[in-house]
């Protein structure tokens, strides 16, 4: 059979046509994006208050840029919680959170275990010395749900300008007996460094730096464990004594004013924070964790509350100037692990009465 050139040309390219596919150059892949959900596996667990106070629900494949989003270091993935000094608040705080809050609540008499591995990046730059508050976040909780919504634990950084190390302490917040609110008060222990009482004796001079503290950058990890009643906390850093802390939620220590602690009498009874527990503290009520990085300066005068508002600088709210010039919290997450009781129920109405 006799083949002109046309039907050669058109013969090879009918053979390239039916070539194998891999013989072909592929597309570039897309380049796979890393979300905190991926890193912290437990979105459902939790919503997400951002910042500027909102509510974002589950935190699946979501980020914000000023906000909530993944950093690697030294080939790590690490989840960022930033908020400013100043910006909307979430509920009736002060204080700006980004910060995981547990969609179920449940009874201090069920288990229940939150661990986490993080880091303190950043403090604001500014704030009162005298202030206790001043300089510091918040990296762990248990809010109740019901009742006041008071705090038998927060979980604090602080680290005052000029130091290289800050100090690790908790708090356990009275829930207050009667309706009146307005006498609950906090009781502060140390794990490294000092407490939330040891404050600056003028605006800008600042106590001695703890030998014994946690560096920005440097990791530690907690462990907050609650079973029949009793509250166990485990602190732990690599070159840090590890410490370990009970405290029971049903049974009060504070039910008289000859138990409440000096520590307390100095800081705040006299801004008025005087009252007394119930004799079973948080029994009757239901609680859940959160977890993140609620900023503890804000920008309110220091006549207001001497112990939790800093008169730091919060240009008006403009959060990229606060950004710019260190005026805001920031907290790095690497791990972090949750544990409850199928008998836990959902927390919505703290939700829709916060929100």
């Amino acid at each position: 059979m006799n083949l002109t050139f046309p039907s050669i040309c058109c013969a090879l390219l009918l053979l390239a046509g039916c070539a194998d596919k891999n013989d072909q150059p592929k597309e570039p892949e897309a380049a796979t994006e890393t979300y905190a959900s991926d890193v912290l596996s437990f979105s459902d667990h939790w919503n997400l208050i951002l910042g500027d106070g909102s509510n974002v629900g589950h935190p699946n494949n979501f980020e914000h840029p000023d906000f909530f989003y993944v950093a690697e270091d030294d080939g790590i993935d690490w989840v960022v919680f930033k908020s400013p000094n100043a910006g909307d608040t979430h509920g009736t705080s002060n204080n700006t959170r980004t910060e995981l809050a547990q969609t179920k609540k449940w009874s201090p008499d069920t288990p229940a275990k939150l661990s986490a591995q993080l880091k303190v990046m950043n403090v604001s730059a500014t704030g009162d010395a005298r202030v206790a508050a001043s300089y510091s976040v918040v990296v762990g909780q248990i809010h109740s749900a019901d009742g006041h919504e008071n705090e038998p634990l927060k979980i604090f950084y602080k680290k005052f300008p000029g130091h290289t190390k800050g100090s690790v302490f908790w708090h356990y917040e009275i829930n207050t007996a009667g309706p009146d609110n307005a006498g609950r008060w906090d009781y502060s222990t140390a794990v490294w460094g000092h407490d939330f009482s040891v404050v600056g004796s003028e605006e800008a001079t600042y106590p001695e730096e703890p030998a014994d503290g946690i560096a920005l950058g440097e990791t530690f990890g907690y462990e907050i464990e609650v079973k029949d009643g009793l509250m166990r906390l485990k602190f732990m850093s690599e070159g840090h004594e590890t410490k370990e802390f009970t405290k029971s939620l049903v049974d009060s220590e504070y039910t008289s004013a000859a138990n409440i602690p000096e520590q307390t009498q100095q800081l705040f009874v006299p801004v008025g924070q005087d009252g007394l527990e119930r004799e079973e503290a948080y029994a009757d009520e239901y609680i859940f964790f959160k977890l993140g990085c609620y900023n503890q300066t804000n920008g309110k005068s220091p006549e207001v509350n001497r112990n939790w508002c800093s008169g730091a600088e919060t240009f008006g709210g403009d959060l990229r100037k606060q950004y710019e010039s260190g005026n805001y919290a920031e907290v790095w997450f690497k791990e972090a692990n949750i544990t409850v009781s199928d008998a836990a129920v959902s927390n919505e109405g703290y939700f829709i009465k916060n929100d």
